[in-house]
């Protein structure tokens, strides 16, 4: 394949493109927001590597004890994130370097395995379950909602959703949206969706999900981002206003 890849560190950080939005002039704050956070996410054993050149070619991965998400488990790795986008890129066997370099990794860590979100349908902000499963990952945990913890374990044992997580509920309502920065298109998604119930008057509450300890007790599935309505979950996906007004139409 001859590709070069290359992983983000403290100290090339500030000057790699992020993959998911590629800006070469004008600063974009989604992109910056998920630089401050990766900055801080690197020095606990956060890996981020993408294909050495302008495209949408990536992993990002880390050890579960700090991966912002509700799951829990022992000596395992998460993957947020394994992307491979855009016709130019597709069938050269990116995806299989990145998630061998992943698969590999694991083991040389000592690691019991590593996981992903998935769902019983897929979901399209989540990764390519099926691509995952080709490597042997299986559903070891679910929700109440239809999602799925899937994961490659090395030695028996299995990761799991934590219980509130697995439940999917909250006390409010109305539109309830959580999000954290681990995404460039969180930033922009959320000032829309502001702007928009702010115009048709929707009841609405986001919440920055800004700390390890407050990601580990959230009450859903979660990747990056999560929405409520009468007080259920309805998707981990990104939403435009279209897919708002469907949720606000059950």
């Amino acid at each position: 394949m001859g590709a070069e890849f290359i992983n983000l560190t403290p100290e090339n950080l500030a000057g790699e493109h992020l993959c998911c939005i590629i800006r070469s002039k004008k600063p974009h704050p989604g992109v910056e927001a998920k630089r401050q956070w990766l900055a801080r996410r690197l020095e606990e054993g956060h890996v981020f590597r993408k294909l050495d050149a302008k495209a949408v070619v990536f992993i990002e991965y880390a050890p579960l004890e700090t991966a912002w998400v509700p799951v829990v488990g022992d000596n395992y790795l998460y993957i947020y994130c394994l992307w491979v986008s855009g016709g130019d890129v597709k069938g050269k066997g990116y995806g299989k370097a990145l998630m061998e370099y992943c698969l590999a990794d694991t083991r040389e860590r000592g690691k019991s395995g590593v996981c992903m979100l998935g769902a019983k349908k897929q979901k399209a902000w989540l990764s390519d379950q099926s691509f995952a499963k080709r490597y042997g990952f299986q559903a070891v945990d679910e929700t109440e909602d239809g999602y799925e913890l899937l994961a490659l374990s090395f030695d028996g044992t299995a990761p799991r959703f934590t219980e509130r997580a697995r439940r999917g509920e909250i006390e409010e309502k109305g539109l309830a949206v959580y999000y954290d920065m681990q995404c460039p298109f969180i930033y922009q998604k959320v000032e829309d969706l502001r702007a928009y119930c702010g115009e048709k008057g929707v009841e609405a509450s986001f919440v920055l999900v800004d700390s390890l300890e407050q990601a580990k007790g959230l009450p859903c599935a979660f990747n990056n981002w999560a929405v409520f309505y009468k007080g259920n979950l309805q998707t981990v996906n990104l939403l435009d206003a279209a897919a708002v007004e469907r949720i606000l139409k059950k």
